[in-house]
């Protein structure tokens, strides 16, 4: 299987990047993921005294500002390719930002530069960076990890070494996946989890702009889907539903428990279904989980808002079982309690057999424990695996009924 690896210097903030010309077959597959399960990775320190900046002003460059405020940790600068456009834009009034061709030298120096991008590789932009002098360079979301204490955000997280369970446990997941496509986006997945080494397999690209709707979904949905969207956010995923279907669909269940994001979710669906339009997606204030309860929730931090310990709210928890709603589309967005919500729609999943599509980014449940509850528990599914952006994240499992596939 030919592979170029370019050159490791963990010491000077650099990552490794590996290309793979050809996709691995369920061997080559599994002798990859023993490289990758049994590595000893050493990483340099964050550095915690230099001053920040950001690279990046895009919607990551917009969560990290308000994260870095939110740490009571400001920055002096940002960094963007298009910064002469952005500097007429409202949401960066009175920010200094520079194109990377204008930024002083003691600068680049001097500062703690986050790369806030995960729509494109993180190594190219790392390289290039440190080319043009910036000295110290690092992914955001690791350097969100050492606020974990006082902020829930969780795409930063390090695999921990793995056990002789975990190993058996990821072998059987990877030979779970129903396509090479799957067992290479997996092996990237976890290589960066565990190893901040970024896999790059030419013949199966990450995609951008299909995430919850690749094609092998698209081309099973029906003018009759009832879509139960589980962290609905602000919208996006409902309407883009909706748009796919050209409106034909039976029921869609938006559910948000956070109050600001359900704001902006009901005037999303004001505007993209007018009252005259007759029928509208309904939504539902409750955290999805196990069983009914309540759980704290930390909320107000638009689609970082989760349950967590950090939180000041108790919100109340139905389990989808509990809500009735008979799914044929479930897809859950939960900032890590994807499986405390399937472990709560067991019985929804055997009698109503919906297709499932669910983000496995946000903790270590995605290595494997997410994905083999899936796989032992729904019989007679294709199970896909697929990234929709670099750095681990944007990582969702898509369980498709058999089925389906057959018309």
């Amino acid at each position: 299987m030919p592979q170029v690896a370019a050159e490791r210097d963990l010491d000077a903030g650099r990552h490794v990047a590996r290309h793979f010309e050809v996709l691995p077959a369920i061997p080559q597959s599994l002798d990859l993921l023993d490289e990758i399960t049994q590595a000893t990775p050493e990483f340099p320190p964050v550095p915690k005294d230099r001053p920040l900046a950001l690279y990046g002003a895009g919607n990551l460059g917009r969560l990290a500002r308000d994260f870095l405020r939110g740490v009571w940790h400001d920055f002096d600068f940002v960094v963007d390719r298009n910064a002469a456009a952005l500097r007429e834009n409202p949401e960066w009034k009175g920010m200094t930002l520079y194109h990377p061709d204008e930024v002083p030298e003691a600068l680049k120096r001097s500062h703690l530069l986050l790369v806030s991008v995960v729509l494109a590789p993180y190594v190219p932009i790392e390289s290039k960076l440190l080319a043009q002098g910036f000295e110290h360079v690092m992914a955001f979301y690791d350097f969100a990890e050492n606020f974990r204490h006082i902020h829930p955000l969780s795409n930063g997280w390090f695999a921990v070494e793995f056990d002789r369970n975990d190993r058996a446990m990821a072998r059987h997941v990877l030979e779970g996946w129903s396509d090479d496509i799957s067992r290479a986006h997996y092996l990237a997945f976890l290589a960066w989890r565990r190893l901040r080494e970024e896999w790059i397999f030419e013949t199966a690209p990450v995609t951008i702009d299909d995430r919850f709707f690749i094609p092998e979904i698209l081309s099973v949905m029906t003018d009759r889907e009832v879509l139960v969207d589980g962290g609905a956010h602000h919208g996006g995923v409902t309407a883009k539903f909706s748009d796919l279907m050209q409106g034909q669909w039976s029921r869609i269940v938006a559910i948000e428990p956070d109050g600001a994001n359900a704001d902006i979710l009901l005037a999303t669906i004001d505007e993209h279904w007018p009252d005259s339009a007759g029928r509208k997606p309904e939504v539902l204030d409750c955290v999805l989980g196990a069983a009914a309860g309540t759980a704290t929730f930390h909320d107000g931090l638009g689609y970082a808002s989760q349950v967590s310990t950090t939180g000041r709210s108790e919100r109340k928890v139905q389990s989808i079982d509990h809500l009735g709603l008979a799914p044929t589309f479930l897809k859950l967005h939960l900032e890590g309690f994807e499986l405390e919500a399937l472990k709560g729609a067991r019985q929804t999943l055997l009698k109503d057999r919906p297709i499932v599509v669910a983000t496995v980014y946000h903790n270590d449940d995605g290595i494997w424990r997410t994905p083999l509850w899936l796989m032992k528990t729904l019989q007679n599914y294709r199970f896909l695996f697929r990234l929709h952006s670099y750095c681990g994240t944007s990582a969702v499992i898509y369980a498709i009924p058999a089925e389906r596939a057959r018309g």
